[in-house]
């Protein structure tokens, strides 16, 4: 692939917020049930972690001259996130570099929220200092539980006393904190999550994250249930662990803005992904990163030694991409916006499925008094079911 935009990525673009995501595929340990796009240092050979900075930094010029030749409105970047992967096992000065590109290449709006994950034995009160130092606004810790029974079925290697600690020194850096955490791990109990859930809390983070565990095919923890080795993640139990944080989260003072994201206020909401559940442009820099512009979605080729290729050569990382039709941007729309506290206009459903919307009222799913306002607001047991209840939005003949 070349990597040029179609003249019609510009279309409409100056209203549309512009973000950077950027992907960075290593990671000390490979956790179990993870199957994205990461790399152990045994795992990796001809692609060195000290040289992915520089890596990066020639993607972002390619970004900027793509975007220019396309005709694409020249905007400040009001997000910038570093996944992965774990992010922080490079150096700061290494993240700080790659920022640093960013801002040279478009410039930063004056309060962009730019946003790191971390592992809580991936970082001390030093590093996070120095990002702060260097423009990062916000840290996301991989928390996931505080029980160590279930931390080793995950195969995460933090102590979860840790985890307190590396808040401290994010606060005292003056960054905002996220934690994110997983339920439903094989052989986790209701007590488990409950223990969880307080440690989180008692952290007092501005915004928390929480995910049902998910097994992937070919993945460790795959083959472990497979072989009997641990249970079968149990989804009754995952739903009431779901309505347990949920009550607890709400208790507390947070207000939940998409099914598996809660917030202290508004104000500290991701706006990163917020711009992705709003149909935004980002450019995801990195080994397998999406990105997304007026309406075209490409990824990067995944291995880190094939993305550093390309580049040395001069060539775009792009391995594939697609131009969403009409009919293909609300049908995404749907898929995305449904999960959100705003919810979706019931105009911007296609007709089959707006016929769905008095039933899954009547069921207790959606919000009856925001259907009635035009808009489909999932309620808490809508929640539990929104891949069902959105299957049923797109085609209201396949029931719930």
């Amino acid at each position: 692939m070349s990597g040029a935009l179609p003249a019609t990525a510009a279309v409409g673009s100056a209203g549309r917020d512009f973000g950077v995501y950027v992907h960075v595929p290593f990671c000390r340990v490979r956790c179990g049930y993870c199957d994205f796009n990461t790399y152990t240092a045994t795992e990796l050979r001809g692609a060195r972690q000290d040289e992915f900075a520089m890596q990066a930094i020639n993607e972002i010029r390619l970004a900027g001259a793509v975007l220019r030749h396309a005709g694409v409105a020249e905007r400040r970047v009001s997000t910038v996130f570093f996944g992965g992967g774990t992010p922080t096992v490079l150096r700061p000065d290494d993240l700080a570099l790659v920022l640093s590109a960013i801002a040279s290449e478009w410039s930063l709006e004056p309060h962009a929220e730019i946003s790191t994950e971390a592992n809580p034995d991936s970082v001390d009160g030093d590093a996070l200092s120095r990002l702060a130092d260097v423009g990062f606004t916000r840290v996301s810790f991989g928390m996931q539980s505080a029980v160590p029974r279930v931390l080793k079925t995950l195969d995460r290697t933090h102590d979860p006393e840790r985890v307190p600690l590396v808040v401290e020194w994010a606060r005292s850096a003056g960054l905002d904190v996220s934690v994110d955490l997983i339920y439903g791990a094989p052989g986790e109990s209701l007590s488990d999550w409950k223990i969880s859930v307080a440690s989180a809390l008692a952290c007092q983070p501005d915004h928390l994250s929480a995910y049902a565990l998910t097994v992937e095919p070919g993945t460790k923890l795959a083959r472990q249930i497979r072989v009997g080795e641990v249970g079968a993640v149990d989804g009754d139990t995952q739903a009431d662990m779901y309505e347990l944080l949920d009550a607890t989260m709400t208790a507390a003072g947070y207000s939940w803005y998409e099914v598996s994201n809660w917030a202290r206020d508004d104000a500290h909401r991701s706006r990163h992904n917020l711009a992705y559940w709003r149909g935004h442009d980002w450019w995801g820099v990195g080994p397998g990163a999406h990105s997304h512009v007026g309406g075209v979605r490409w990824w990067n080729v995944a291995h880190p030694v094939s993305y550093a290729e390309r580049l040395r050569a001069g060539r775009s990382p792009a391995a594939g991409r697609e131009t969403l039709d009409d009919s293909a941007c609300a049908l995404e729309k749907v898929l995305l916006q449904t999960r959100t506290r705003e919810g979706i206009a019931i105009a911007d459903i296609a007709p089959r499925g707006r016929g769905a919307v008095d039933g899954l009222a009547a069921d207790g799913l959606i919000d009856r008094a925001a259907a009635i306002g035009g808009f489909v607001v999932l309620t808490l047991s809508g929640r539990l079911l929104a891949d069902r209840i959105i299957r049923t939005l797109v085609d209201e003949r396949r029931p719930i």
